[in-house]
């Protein structure tokens, strides 16, 4: 059987200010994309000369200022390549509504009639992390810790940088990666980002329990029953029979 590609494209976006309805813009899109559940080493960063003054209070925070922007393109520059890199794929985005609304503005102002939802489908990771971890800070910052994922080198926030952490925080927190380093769609080997600390080469062995008889059993009987509700779709059944089964 062949497995169908996910494609996911985690993003985030710099503005000069708070809100598209004041006159802000978009001043650097950062995409990282994910395929099946693996950071592939294809990205997608620009940035773009807003025709604005950034205000200050922003500045602060990403530390972009209208003289480095001032030779950049513009969004109506790179829309087409925009769209396609996005296309068919889940956005992941933290706190969506507000680099949505951003990323709206800018296509309407580039002459675009349809909204980016009608390209890809929106996924907002900070309504995920709100009801893994109800009651609880969920800012990109705070998943950081709990996860254990290394954000030290974030003194100023950065698109390419905020999606690159989103992309650790998300996999982590819907379950890990499945493959950490280099694979069939060319995986960065993330043992150079320090994001993620390697247990020494010495460590003592994982003790391996097996599941007795009756165990298996009852992981059969249950595996029986998705693919029976499933129509047939059980894919650890899809070869016939479960690899920990015993003949």
């Amino acid at each position: 059987m062949k497995k169908n590609t996910v494609k996911q494209i985690v993003l985030d976006t710099e503005t000069t200010g708070l809100s598209p309805d004041e006159g802000h813009r978009i001043i650097e899109i950062g995409c990282i994309e994910v395929l099946n559940r693996k950071i592939t080493g294809n990205r997608f960063q620009v940035y773009l000369n807003p025709d604005r003054e950034i205000d200050r209070g922003a500045i602060e925070v990403h530390g972009i200022t209208n003289e480095f922007l001032s030779d950049k393109p513009r969004f109506a520059d790179v829309v087409d390549d925009f769209i396609a890199f996005v296309s068919g794929a889940e956005l992941l985005i933290h706190n969506a509504p507000f680099d949505i609304g951003f990323i709206n503005h800018e296509m309407e102002m580039s002459g675009r009639d349809a909204t980016i939802d009608k390209y890809c489908s929106i996924i907002d990771t900070l309504i995920l992390a709100r009801k893994k971890h109800p009651g609880q800070r969920n800012s990109l910052d705070a998943l950081c810790k709990r996860y254990g994922i290394d954000n030290s080198h974030r003194q100023l926030h950065g698109a390419l940088l905020d999606a690159e952490i989103l992309a650790d925080v998300y996999l982590m927190m819907t379950g890990g990666q499945t493959s950490m380093f280099a694979d069939e769609y060319g995986s960065v080997d993330r043992r150079e980002t320090g994001r993620f600390r390697l247990d020494p080469a010495n460590r003592p062995k994982l003790k391996i329990i097996q599941p007795e008889s009756s165990e298996l059993e009852e992981h059969r009987k249950h595996l029986e029953l998705i693919e029976q509700e499933s129509g047939g779709n059980c894919l650890w059944l899809a070869d016939g029979r479960h690899p920990d089964f015993p003949d």
